[in-house]
Order: C-alpha cells, then sequence, then structure tokens
C-alpha cells in the first residue's frame, strides 16, 4: 500500500474541524489528520512544516484567508490536493478558488458521505500521480544507467529511418539532446586502426580506440555531438553545431601531432529534417570508402596543399620536392586519384577559403585575394568569378 496522504483542516470554527475529523474513517482511505488550523496564517505554517499531500480549507478565515493560503500553497507545495469549504452564500467565491485548480469543493454543512466520496476521488488521483511519478523515476534511472547504448541505438534508428521527425525530437529529450534536427553528420577513419585492428591484442586496440575518442572529445568539446564507434572502428558523428574546415583540419593535425594517428574524415551537412540523416550518412560512408582507396603520397600532397594554399609561390613542383616525388609522377597520380588536377584543387581551396571571408570578415577585396595566395586583386576576382559566377562583391552582397 502506497504511504499514507497527510491532511490538514484548515477552519476557523472547531466544530466544523472536529465533524470533518470524526466524520471519516480515514485510516480506511489510507489518510491520516497530520494537523489542523484555525487561521490561513497558520495553516501555511503546519502545512509546510508537515509537507501535507491534502488540505481541506475553509474560504472565509482570518489573519488570511482562503484564496490567498490557497496561493501560497500552490507556491510551497505545488504538488498538495486542495478541497474547499465553503457556505451557500460564498458560491461565488468558491469558483474562483476553483480556477486556482482546487480538486474539488464542498457545501456547508459537511455531508460525510459526500466527504468520503471527494475524499477517494482525491486519494485516487493521488495515487495515480504518485505511481506516475515512480515510474518516471523508475525510468529516469534506467535510461541513466543505459545512457550510452540507448544514444548509439539512436543514432543507428536514424540511420534506418525509424523516426518521424516528431519521435525524434522526443528522444533527444529523453536522451539530453538539443530539441532539433542535428546540422552536421561525419565519420572519422584512423587508418592506423583500420590496418592492424585485427591483429592487434585487445587490450592494445581499446587503448587505441580510446585514445582515439578521447582527442576527438577534446577537439570537439563545446560542441553539442552524439559520438560512436562502430564494429568496423569508424567514429561516427552527429553534430547539432556544423563544424568549420578549420576545426576539422585542426583535429587531424591534433591527432598526428599528440598520438602519431592518421585521420581521414567526411562530414556533410544534414538537410531539411531527420529524413535526410540516411543520405547524408551514405554520402560519408562513400567517401570514406573512397578515401581509403587514395595513396599516401596523394593524400600527403593534399595535406600539404591544404596547410600551404596561402602561399602565391605555391606550385606542383615545390609540393612534389617537399614530397620528394618527381612533379610528373605527383601531377599524373593526384589526377587519378582525385578526378581533378593540381592546380585546379588548389584554386577550389583558395576559392573555399576566400567565400568564406567574404561574408564572415569586412576585409577588402585585396586583403582576401592576399590571405589566400593570389598576388593580385585583378587575379583573384578573375579566378573567383570562373569559380563561382559572380565577382567576389557582388557575392559578398548576395550573401549580405
Amino acid at each position: 500500500m502506497n504511504a499514507s496522504m497527510r491532511v490538514l483542516i484548515a477552519d476557523d470554527e472547531p466544530l466544523i474541524r472536529e465533524g470533518i475529523r470524526e466524520s471519516v474513517d480515514w485510516q480506511v482511505l489510507n489518510m491520516e489528520v497530520a494537523a489542523e488550523a484555525e487561521d490561513g496564517e497558520e495553516a501555511l505554517e503546519l502545512a509546510v512544516k508537515h509537507a501535507i499531500d491534502l488540505l481541506l480549507v475553509d474560504l472565509n478565515m482570518p489573519i488570511m484567508n482562503g484564496l490567498t493560503l490557497i496561493k501560497q500553497i500552490r507556491s510551497h507545495l505545488p504538488k498538495c490536493k486542495i478541497v474547499i469549504i465553503t457556505g451557500h452564500d460564498e458560491f461565488t467565491y468558491a469558483q474562483e478558488a476553483v480556477r486556482l485548480h482546487v480538486s474539488d469543493y464542498i457545501l456547508k454543512p459537511v455531508n460525510p458521505a459526500q466527504l468520503t466520496s471527494v475524499l477517494e476521488k482525491v486519494r485516487h488521483e493521488w495515487e495515480d500521480v504518485s505511481q506516475q511519478e515512480e515510474f518516471v523515476k523508475v525510468a529516469t534511472t534506467q535510461i541513466a544507467k543505459n545512457i550510452d547504448i540507448l544514444r548509439e541505438q539512436l543514432f543507428f534508428d536514424l540511420i534506418a529511418r525509424k523516426w518521424s521527425e516528431e519521435e525524434a525530437v522526443q528522444q533527444f529529450q529523453l536522451l539530453g539532446f538539443p530539441l532539433r534536427c542535428p546540422e552536421q553528420i561525419g565519420i572519422i577513419q584512423c587508418v592506423e586502426y583500420s590496418a592492424n585492428k585485427d591483429f592487434l591484442p585487445e587490450q592494445d586496440r581499446e587503448a587505441l580506440s580510446n585514445s582515439l575518442k578521447s582527442l576527438i572529445l577534446h577537439v570537439l568539446e563545446r560542441y553539442e555531438k552524439l559520438l560512436l564507434q562502430d564494429d568496423s572502428g569508424l567514429i561516427l558523428l552527429l553534430l547539432w553545431d556544423s563544424l568549420p574546415e578549420e576545426r576539422i583540419l585542426s583535429m587531424e593535425k591534433r591527432a598526428k601531432a599528440d598520438v602519431n594517428l592518421t585521420l581521414h574524415s567526411c562530414f556533410e551537412p544534414i538537410g531539411e529534417g531527420v529524413a535526410s540523416i540516411p543520405e547524408a550518412y551514405s554520402k560519408c560512408k562513400l567517401a570514406i570508402q573512397q578515401e581509403s582507396a587514395i595513396s599516401p603520397v596523394v593524400r600527403r600532397a593534399r595535406a600539404y596543399m591544404v596547410e600551404h594554399f596561402s602561399d602565391p609561390d605555391l606550385t606542383l613542383e615545390k609540393a612534389a620536392e617537399s614530397l620528394q616525388v618527381s612533379s610528373v609522377y605527383l601531377s599524373r597520380t593526384f589526377k587519378k586519384e582525385l578526378g581533378i588536377s593540381f592546380v585546379s584543387y588548389i584554386t577550389k581551396l583558395r576559392i573555399k577559403k576566400a567565400s568564406l571571408l567574404l561574408v564572415s570578415t569586412d576585409l577588402s577585396i585585396l586583403e582576401i585575394a592576399e590571405q589566400v595566395g593570389y598576388d593580385t586583386q585583378h587575379y583573384f576576382s578573375t579566378a573567383f568569378k570562373k569559380e563561382v559566377g559572380v565577382s567576389p562583391n557582388q557575392y559578398r552582397k548576395n550573401l549580405k
């Protein structure tokens, strides 16, 4: 049986209080009269002291009237049930109390059968709420114990189109994520992990995996995210705010510098709602698979270009010299594996960075040109228009 409901009887007439107390079999109702009060001020003090569950209150009391008391009780004990006791000439007054979400009201003189009926109804309501709260408490505890498993399952449910938009938001709320669709999905592959996971002892594999996840979590510390690692060793990410490309590059550099791990990553924007998550995931997965087929020399060349594209003197020959390969070999291999020439790739890097600077800064066109590796504003503007279709000035105007 549930714990007894603690009841407070508040009425300035001793005979009314006695009549209520004596006319009800409280034990049968699973209730106990915790206190009685003859005015509103005393009632409030006793109600808080005994943390009562049910207040039987006369509206017309000295010092603090019933309506004021009810308002105070709502503030101090919001879950407390309230039944008002009123005379016929106070009926309009009682109606105002009903608007304060009291459970019921009883007319004087109090009829024992009616009072018992009202108390039974209130007790059932109270027990229902208590059971619901207990269920929520148990469910919350279970969720907390299994939060990582539930979050991982959420990712795969979204990929499998299991949830509608509304259902997904409910899951986000349940698992502590923002109540909106994520903005970006990402996949990160660790080359060393993928190449050696089948040969490493479980302890070493786990240590490598933990180092990788720890590094990624540190770099993405300020971002709201869901991160997990699938059976193949890929790091899967849902992000509620998009990562700038600089942050992604920083993560890859940090992995190499701090723990000597090589990362391949792909991040795709999520379009309109959760229904577009599977498509974005598929694009990332395909990109990672294609990345795995790229030779080390092209990968190193691309990293070199990302790091040095702002240098106006960057050339194929200079990159080849840095990588200790012939320029002819690098040019041919780069175009074969990426489907784009060395020079075109540099141009795309420069224009992409310039596009970002045009909308996120107030730098002049000349200053932006110099920052992305162009000697002259004219050369930059020509290359930008050829790549984007509009001049830098028009691009900035359109987006601002």
